[in-house]
């Protein structure tokens, strides 16, 4: 073995400077880091005045930090130009005050339970000081130090110093505030003693209850007792005398009190050294004041370790979370990995849960029951505001007597569904059996009747089994038990956290208490949470079966698509498709399936993408189906959307601008653009806080009917996209989603300003695919709402249709809501609806005609036809005015209107074009199509929120058709007629539909 010499530790220290730094403040003692800090600080001062004294200079500040117990880099940072006698200072003085701080912090926390052997003093130095000198000197070597044992020893060392005694002993409280004791931390502490030698363990500590024997009378009295001769003192206990073969002669022990006057310990001196063995009343007084900042310091130590305690408390709680959180499938493995944490924190032999019976699933089915029987009520009584309403009130109202009744008053009335063991590292789950009728069980259903902690001490005097017979739990006696009942988020009781017999055999204190009801909390959670997966787990499973069984009663069926596979499918002309006057009035709802079949024929898709015919037919009719039947915004609307669509593209010559892929998917976003729809625009949507308003945050209805599409193109039977390559199905998809939202005439007016720049600019061919999307935007747009470009005749039936849908919201929100409707949709509001139309197409509709007739001149029709009908509302508009002038002069004059007088004397030849009737053979429809045609008269145009605002005027089509036929003048009079409209009013009018 190589010896190694002085010259060599030397050498290395000299190579390795930061070495010793780092040994020294893992291993060195305050008054070596103090010494050494003190030496470093005057050698830097000698050497800088002798460098700098004659220039004046003062020496650079020294910054003395409280220390963090290790060296940081920055603390070991050397600076080029600085002495090291400098350098060196400034390392340990930033570690030598409180360096022990957080050097035990980090070796309790690894666990590292090493003890530091007490400095021993220098006597014949201490016995050179004057009495304040060694008292001021003993404060400090106990101020600093905050391992309790280490400072214990020191008190004890210091004391015998201070009074010559021969050696000492040092008792602590323990115990609750209603059972408090002694134990003896250390004992019999010399001269020559050690740490190690004198602590007390667990396993070997003296208890002294409150009271008894010299020190247990202390602690009770709080007054210091001086005993000359102990064998003549009852209290003394002579055992110990005749055990360890020593003479005690005199005691002097007096209690160490808190700043709040409190005892937390009891220091006790035997037998002084000098005279004749007596303590006198000058030791008592030195005792006294020197334990005055013992019994500071000590408090500070037990601070100390509390906070190390604590912090390893709060890891164990926060592993414990991370463990919750990352563990929420398996209720019986989550349980397992609580008890085991639980286990570990307290410090017990055994760990139980008990759970009730599962209360909470009950009633988180029962609230799911309820809002969904809510939302259907509505299609059953109408009443909306009772169906939309967040029933969580009511549920938390109801809740009081749902969750758990009255309060559990007998034991007997406790049920456990499940209960789980941990003993000697293995888990178990109990039967019923087991559970049920067990000693432990008992408890904890006592535990749950009182809904509070239950702390037993001693179970063999615990009186809660009188009146019962609970069996004993085989093989297992427990002496004490620690109860806490386990509350879910809304405070409800849902089991109960058991622990048995502390490992030390100490019963469980208020420390343990409030460990527990910290850890109750987080187990709480963690079976709160769980509970939650396993029915969202359940809730899911459910909705799968929902959505299937709806998907199935959803999808047309295989017989119904055969049989529109075996008709003959006319050909375009016999339905005029590609006309822009196009009438659906007269066609059956067969006739409009065979007519989109035919639209996806002529433009040879279904060959092209080889998509089964079955598929085709199939899908058809399920998109038909899946409309409901409201009074506007339904199958028959689709289906024009999809014509006009068509029209676009072929007579309008916009096909070469789009491959095949944009063409399907363009024609299908128009069937599918208002799947679903229910009759209500976005903001009412909104303002009832629907389910759907909850699942999307913007263009509400938009996102729905493009969900639901998918939703049927992933049904069995349903996919007409499935022969595409992954690359180009993406892009379908892709182009479905964005031409339904773009329906949403927010966007529409968004992007309306770029599209309008790009025509005027000359653009015409859209090659880009930004300017092809702004294109395909707009085109979903002005099909939306071309019924406006449709003949008067045509138009303003459908009128009709949309103002009875508006109406029909409108009334909602003024008998359910209680809320005044805006006047697009207010029955009392119909006299403006003419204007009002007039100002919607100058608006929305007339911009996007006039720019796709710059970009087509085969598109012009649309524009024409919008025109036209413009002109149609603007004279209705100047009609009502003119009235409702006439009226007001009439009132001004004092005569009455002859309103009666006026109707009988219409004139045919000048207000013939304003006629409202329509022509006895429109009327006459066969009695095969009389009804459906009724009810189906198609809805054109458009769309969600504000693009059917345009319609809602047309109740006032046989509302004024007298007063149309009694103005024999009107278009003569029209002319001086004042029309006001502002453009800027109109428009954000408009948009506040949406």
């Amino acid at each position: 073995m190589t010896t190694i010499t002085e010259d060599d530790v030397d050498q290395y220290l000299r190579e390795h400077p930061q070495f010793l730094a780092t040994w020294l403040l893992e291993n060195a003692d305050d008054d070596t880091l103090r010494v050494v800090a003190r030496k470093f600080k005057q050698d830097a001062l000698s050497q800088f005045t002798h460098q700098n004294g004659q220039a004046g200079k003062s020496m650079p500040a020294v910054e003395e930090k409280e220390s963090t117990g290790s060296l940081s880099e920055d603390s070991m940072t050397i600076e080029p130009n600085e002495d090291r006698n400098l350098q060196t200072y400034r390392t340990f003085s930033k570690v030598g005050r409180n360096s022990i701080t957080s050097m035990i912090f980090r070796k309790y926390l690894d666990g590292d339970r090493t003890r530091r052997s007490s400095v021993k003093k220098d006597l014949d130095d201490l016995k050179r000081m004057s009495e304040e000198e060694l008292f001021m000197e003993l404060i400090r070597d106990i101020a600093s130090e905050l391992d309790v044992n280490v400072l214990c020893h020191k008190i004890l060392q210091n004391v015998s110093i201070l009074t010559n005694s021969d050696r000492g002993s040092l008792f602590l409280v323990r115990g609750s505030r209603d059972n408090k004791y002694l134990v003896s931390k250390l004992f019999d502490v010399t001269e020559s003693s050690t740490l190690e030698q004198s602590i007390h363990t667990e396993a070997n500590e003296i208890i002294v209850p409150f009271g008894v024997g010299i020190a247990g009378n202390v602690a009770l009295s709080r007054e210091p007792i001086n005993i000359k001769d102990v064998y003549a003192d009852p209290r003394f206990n002579q055992e110990v005398d005749k055990k360890t073969g020593y003479r005690t002669h005199s005691i002097l022990s007096m209690p160490i009190v808190n700043f709040e006057g409190e005892v937390i310990g009891v220091a006790q001196i035997i037998n002084k050294i000098s005279g004749n063995h007596e303590f006198s009343k000058q030791d008592e007084d030195l005792f006294r004041k020197y334990l005055t900042f013992c019994g500071i310091g000590i408090t500070n130590a037990q601070l100390f370790e509390m906070s190390v305690n604590e912090f390893k408390r709060n890891q164990l709680l926060l592993h414990l979370a991370r463990g919750m959180f990352e563990e929420q499938s398996n209720l019986e493995k989550l349980v397992q990995k609580i008890m085991l944490d639980a286990q570990d924190l307290l410090k017990c032999e055994r760990c139980s849960v008990y759970l009730l019976d599962d209360s909470f699933q009950r009633d988180i089915m029962s609230y799911t029951s309820r809002f969904l029987n809510r939302l259907s009520s509505y299609s059953r009584t109408g009443n909306l505001v009772v169906a939309m309403q967040d029933p969580s009130n009511q549920f938390r109202q109801a809740g009081k007597g749902d969750n758990t009744s009255e309060p559990l008053r007998k034991v007997e009335d406790v049920h456990f569904s499940q209960a789980f063991e941990l003993y000697a590292g293995k888990m178990k789950v109990l039967t019923p059996a087991e559970f049920q009728n067990s000693k432990a069980a008992f408890i904890a259903k006592i535990t749950l009747v009182a809904a509070e902690t239950l702390n037993i001490e001693d179970l063999t005097r615990y009186g809660g089994f009188v009146g019962h017979h609970v069996p004993e739990d085989n093989g297992f006696s427990a002496k004490s038990v620690l109860c806490m009942p386990i509350h879910n988020s809304d405070r409800t009781i849902i089991g109960v956290t058991q622990l048995i017999n502390k490992v030390n055999g100490q019963p469980f204190d208020e420390n343990d208490e409030h460990i527990i009801e910290a850890f109750s909390i987080f187990t709480g959670l963690g079976i709160h949470n769980c509970q939650m997966y396993e029915n969202a787990c359940q809730l899911m499973a459910k909705q799968s079966v929902a959505l299937e069984v709806l998907s199935y009663h959803a999808t047309a069926s295989k017989e119904e698509a055969e049989r529109i596979m075996v008709e003959r499918i006319p050909a375009s002309e016999d339905y005029k498709l590609y006309r822009y006057d196009f009438d659906d009035k007269l066609m059956s709802d067969d006739d409009t399936i065979k007519a989109t079949i035919r639209m996806f024929l002529d433009a040879n898709l279904i060959s092209q993408f080889k998509v089964p015919y079955e598929t085709m037919c199939r899908w058809v009719c399920t998109v038909k189906k899946n409309y409901r039947p409201v009074t506007y915004h339904n199958w028959r609307h689709a289906f024009n959307v999809c014509q006009t669509m068509f029209t676009m593209l072929y007579t309008g010559d916009l096909r070469p601008k789009f491959d095949a892929v944009e063409v399907f998917a363009l024609m299908a976003a128009c069937l599918c653009h208002d799947l679903d729809h229910r009759g209500t625009n976005n903001a009412f949507q909104v303002k009832v806080a629907s389910p759907l308003a909850m699942l999307y945050s913007t263009s509400v209805l938009e996102h729905h009917h493009f969900d639901h599409c998918i939703m049927i193109i992933n049904s069995e039977g349903n996919n007409i996209f499935q022969s595409f390559p992954p690359e180009e199905y993406r892009r379908a998809i892709k182009i479905l989603e964005h031409a339904i939202l773009s329906t949403d005439l927010a966007l529409y007016f968004k992007k309306r300003g770029d599209f309008k720049s790009l025509v005027e600019n000359g653009e015409r061919e859209f090659l880009e695919e930004n300017k092809k999307d702004l294109l395909k935007a707009m085109m979903m747009t002005a099909c939306d709402v071309a019924a406006i470009t449709k003949p008067w005749k045509i138009q303003k039936e459908i009128a009709q249709l949309v103002t009875a849908e508006f109406f029909e919201q409108g009334d909602i929100e003024k008998t359910q809501l209680g809320e005044k409707p805006i006047p697009m949709m207010d029955r009392e509001k119909k006299d403006e609806l003419p204007k009002m139309q007039v100002d919607f197409i100058d608006f929305i509709c007339a911009p996007v005609y006039e720019l796709f007739a710059k970009v087509s001149e085969s598109l012009k029709p649309l524009n024409d036809g919008c025109q036209e009908n413009r002109q149609h509302w603007k004279d209705m508009s100047n009609t009502m005015q003119l009235k409702t002038d006439v009226q007001k002069e009439d009132t001004h004059s004092g005569e009455k209107p002859k309103e009666d007088e006026a109707r009988s004397e219409p004139s045919q030849q000048n207000c013939e074009t304003y006629k409202t009737q329509p022509e006895p053979q429109d009327t006459a429809l066969t009695s095969k199509h009389d009804q459906k045609t009724k009810e189906h008269v198609n809805a054109h145009s458009v769309g969600n929120d504000f693009k059917t605002t345009i319609y809602s005027n047309a109740h006032v089509v046989p509302h004024i058709q007298a007063d149309v036929k009694s103005e024999s003048k009107c278009k003569k009079t029209s002319k001086h007629v004042e029309t006001r409209k502002s453009s800027k009013s109109s428009k954000s009018h408009f948009c506040s539909i949406s």
